[in-house]
């Protein structure tokens, strides 16, 4: 049906751009005279397909223009809303809240947004008047609590301008809420958009463009912000971190805050909540202060943990049940700061007031949305962020592929960018709420260690395991092995790991300070040949038993802050590119060494090492990742080095 088809390709133009469209808001229709097709509740419109309609008898919708409801408020709304349900035909889609809107208006179709630039009108003081200077022919409607009180006075409000004006109003602009479209083809719509934006554009100033660095105590501080909002069995919340020039204008104190302090419309409620805090202190150590008792205050008054912090000098921060949560805080309350900003142009912001904050923040429909954008994913490691150093590819890959489907944000840190940015980008391919990030890193140099850690922490919040897995392998004997090869892998297998330990504790000593029931967790891949000794290998094997040799004492050290070091050391990874690259596997590395007697083929190097296994199987990332898990799980035991060889080695 070439009208569907149209319904979805407006649908998806304006759901794709942000400047209409944030996390997923408004909604559109198609009518004819029998049926109405509606966005359906828990649909977005950048990816809506025809399949994301509800479908209406509009024989059933036209009467409720009309229909007398209950006096009582609760009665009515259940009364409303099982009328919808009557006159749903696609009974397993729920319509969206503004159907009988989009019924009333009588042109074909109708799309109802929240542009950013129309809410810097509607949401402020001299909405009123603007709106009927720029635009006189449209219908404005004073703001009014969504559901049938809102379309009741729409509807009448539109009849009464039939009356006056002979025909039917095709723009409406809703006061604190946004704009309704309305035409008999989708061209038309585009031109009123158009139209609509330039006037209110016109009249305001342009943004504040520009990158505003992040400072460097943001690692100082969010994770102990996290800390204190994950606590006292609240469940462990992702921070994403925003800074530029806008988000300047609304951090630097008090007053400027106070611009953003409340709701401007009912999708920031739902998204952000109705109150946010303000963190104005100068020093790490004082702003930390200041933020656990402002949260403490705010968890006892209100139940619920912030979902915005904005924090003097640091930024924007969205406090999220997990990172997907995250992100849309982030973007709904940013388009917030570019309400409030439009809004100077005319007459300064106008939020919504208390009455309706509170109406919208306990209505069940604004509350099944909520539900609806919330993730039911939970893994093993649901909501904890993990670095996994060398995970562009091979067994680093591997294991943060599985430490991903278990609910973990991943931060890839690779030094090669090409394949670590596309190996996080398949791993956002089946996260769920989590995320994961690809940070270029030397994991030998200080300098970009510490850039690993504020990335993660801005995109983040925290860091709960750091698994330090990168590794090089240089196979060869006395006779064969170079001091700069031997210099290399032991830099790499030896001191790298020393210096990801010392940058990754600060952080998580941080943590444990601020929470006294948590753990965090350093953990080492190792290798068997850690634990016993590797002919021709010497280079690879030394580094690695001193690697244990750094995990047992740093877990002493660091035991006392409730940071566990631990070793995990696997067997043989057959089926990954360190043994089986053609070119520079170590199969290849190993039968040019000589390491196998007799060994003529690669094939007779892997048939020796397997006849050494009692499985009679290589390790892989899936048997790594579950000992990593065991040690991220429990609480009592540090310091250890956990065999995955197949029984190829066994501690006494």
């Amino acid at each position: 049906m070439k009208e569907i088809e149209n319904l979805v390709a407006v649908s998806r133009k304006y759901g794709c751009d942000a400047r209409f469209v944030i996390a997923g808001g408004g909604n559109t229709s198609y009518k004819n005279a029998e049926k109405l097709w509606v966005k359906a509740s828990g649909h977005a419109l950048a990816t809506i397909t025809e399949d994301g309609f509800a479908v209406l008898d509009r024989a059933l919708l036209n009467p409720m223009g009309e229909k007398v409801y209950s006096t009582d408020t609760a009665l009515r709304e259940e009364q409303v809303k099982n009328d919808l349900a009557a006159a749903c035909i696609t009974k397993d889609r729920r319509p969206s809240v503004e159907t009988s809107l989009h019924n009333c208006m009588n042109f074909a179709y109708v799309v109802h947004l929240h542009p950013t630039a129309v809410n810097g009108l509607m949401c402020s003081a001299q909405a009123e008047a603007t709106c009927k200077e720029l635009f006189p022919k449209a219908l404005y409607i004073e703001y009014t609590d969504p559901g049938y009180t809102l379309f009741k006075k729409v509807y009448d409000r539109i009849q009464a301008y039939k009356t006056a004006n002979g025909a039917e109003p095709q723009v409406i602009f809703l006061q604190n809420h946004g704009i309704f479209v309305a035409a008999d083809t989708t061209e038309e719509i585009d031109a009123i958009y158009a139209e609509v934006l330039e006037k209110i554009l016109a009249r305001t100033e342009e943004l504040p463009a520009g990158e505003s660095p992040v400072c460097d105590c943001v690692t100082e501080v969010i994770p102990a912000i996290r800390q204190f909002l994950s606590r006292s069995g609240r469940g462990l919340k992702t921070l994403k971190v925003t800074k530029d020039a806008l988000v300047d204008k609304f951090i630097a104190d008090e007053a400027a805050a106070a611009k953003v302090g409340k709701p401007f419309t009912p999708d920031i409620i739902v998204y952000c909540k109705s109150e946010y805090i303000y963190i104005g202190a100068e020093t790490p150590e004082e702003k930390c202060k200041e933020a656990e008792q402002k949260i403490e205050d705010f968890v006892a008054r209100k139940g619920y943990t912030p979902k915005v912090l904005l924090i003097n000098g640091i930024g924007l921060v969205a406090v999220g049940d997990n990172a997907k949560n995250a992100q849309i805080i982030t973007e709904v309350f940013y388009d917030a700061m570019k309400v409030a900003f439009y809004a100077q142009g005319f007459g300064g912001e106008h939020a919504m007031e208390p009455a309706w904050i509170n109406f919208i923040d306990n209505w069940e429909v604004e509350n099944y949305r909520r539900k609806v954008a919330a993730t039911g994913a939970k893994g093993r490691a649901e909501g904890k962020t993990i670095i996994v150093t060398g995970a562009a590819q091979g067994f680093g890959e591997g294991i943060a592929r599985e430490l991903m489907t278990q609910g973990a944000n991943i931060v890839v840190a690779d030094l090669n960018d090409v394949v670590g940015a596309k190996t996080a980008a398949s791993f956002n391919e089946i996260a769920k709420g989590n995320k994961a990030i690809f940070v270029k890193t030397n994991v030998a140099d200080l300098d970009s260690l510490a850039n690993l850690m504020k990335e993660t922490i801005v995109n983040f919040g925290a860091l709960d395991v750091f698994v330090s897995n990168a590794g090089v392998v240089r196979a060869g004997g006395l006779e064969e092995m170079t001091p700069q090869n031997f210099e290399f892998v032991t830099k790499i297998n030896y001191e790298a790991y020393f210096f990801c330990a010392k940058v990754a504790s600060h952080i998580m000593k941080i943590e444990t300070a601020a929470d006294p029931e948590y753990f965090a967790d350093i953990v080492q891949v190792n290798s068997k040949s850690g634990l016993r000794g590797s002919k021709a290998n010497f280079a690879y094997a030394g580094g690695k038993f001193g690697g244990i040799g750094l995990t047992q004492s740093f877990a002493l050290e660091l035991a006392p802050f409730r940071v566990k070091v631990n070793s995990v050391c696997p067997g043989n990874y057959y089926d990954g590119p360190l043994w089986s690259d053609p070119v520079n596997g170590l199969f290849i590395q190993y039968l040019n060494a000589g390491k196998v007697p007799g060994a003529k083929t690669v094939e007779d190097v892997k048939n020796f090492y397997l006849a050494q296994v009692p499985m009679r199987k290589g390790c892989n990332p899936v048997d790594v990742c579950r000992a990593i898990l065991y040690a991220i799980e429990q609480t009592n035991e540090t310091g250890q080095a956990i065999p995955i060889s197949g029984g190829q080695v066994m501690l006494a």
